[in-house]
């Protein structure tokens, strides 16, 4: 493949290392160049933003060039957008909002080449634009990509011990705020019946040899909650998100400065 940094991170997680990573929203790829170096992964979201697959591509281009493994969140489980991710390159790919265990075993499907899955054949960036011989690509494509459902509905959790029995399925991951929702608490994260339906998912996904990661805004208080719920790898925070923190923190501080010293100017 045209990459392999997402097996850095699988090592990181092997190790029970705390993996950390950041959404990217935005469309210019100067935005993934400056993150991939404070970032164990880049989580690209086309779900929730106005994103297209050429600003896609140039976000996978700027994390390969900056070290980081690229993960994409798409839409939608059609076949479709798994193809055009994968091959346009991403190491990682998130299907969101599932509610069925046959919904989850048709994107697993479709995300790995026969005799493992269903995907078809087309992946002109991932080998290198022909360089790389096809059977050699086959093998290390369907050992390397990561392929993750996130549980978002009380549907998909009511069938998580089916999904969990998915070969070629490498992690689930929470979303704490759609399952919230879907528990009739939106938005109440903290919840104790949300704390234990997300504890249990984490638990039961470990015990099945599985990886689980969740989505988070910038709040590391709520990000120990989910550790705390067994969770390995935290997308917490996205771009937007930081500028916004950083420049409040650093004109608060200005601000703050200045009353301080007691300056009129």
């Amino acid at each position: 493949m045209i990459s392999t940094h997402i097996n850095r991170m699988r090592e990181k997680l092997r190790a029970d290392e705390l993996v950390l990573g950041a959404s990217v929203t935005l469309c210019d790829p100067t935005v993934t160049e400056a993150l991939s170096q404070c970032v164990d992964f880049l989580w690209i979201d086309l779900e929730h933003n106005a994103m297209t697959t050429e600003s896609m591509l140039a976000h996978l281009i700027a994390a390969r060039a900056g070290g980081a493994p690229s993960i994409v969140r798409i839409p939608s489980g059609d076949v479709g957008w798994v193809k055009r991710v994968l091959d346009s390159g991403a190491e990682g790919i998130i299907l969101p909002r599932a509610y069925s265990a046959r919904e989850a075993a048709e994107f697993v499907s479709a995300c790995r080449y026969p005799p493992q899955g269903t995907r078809g054949f087309g992946p002109r960036r991932p080998m290198q634009y022909g360089r790389l011989d096809q059977q050699e690509y086959l093998k290390q494509a369907n050992r390397d990509v990561f392929v993750a459902v996130q549980v978002e509905t009380v549907e998909l959790l009511a069938e998580l011990d089916e999904v969990l029995q998915l070969a070629g399925l490498d992690s689930l991951v929470l979303g704490p705020q759609d399952l919230s929702g879907s528990m009739g608490r939106l938005g109440e994260t903290t919840h104790p019946d949300v704390v234990a339906a997300m504890k249990t998912i984490a638990t039961k996904a470990r015990a099945a040899g599985k990886f689980i990661g969740s989505g988070l805004g910038a709040d590391p208080q709520f990000a120990r909650v989910l550790v705390d719920c067994g969770v390995q790898w935290l997308q917490a925070g996205n771009d937007f998100e930081y500028m916004l923190k950083g420049c409040r923190r650093t004109f608060d501080a200005i601000r703050d400065g200045r009353e301080a010293s007691g300056s009129s100017r």
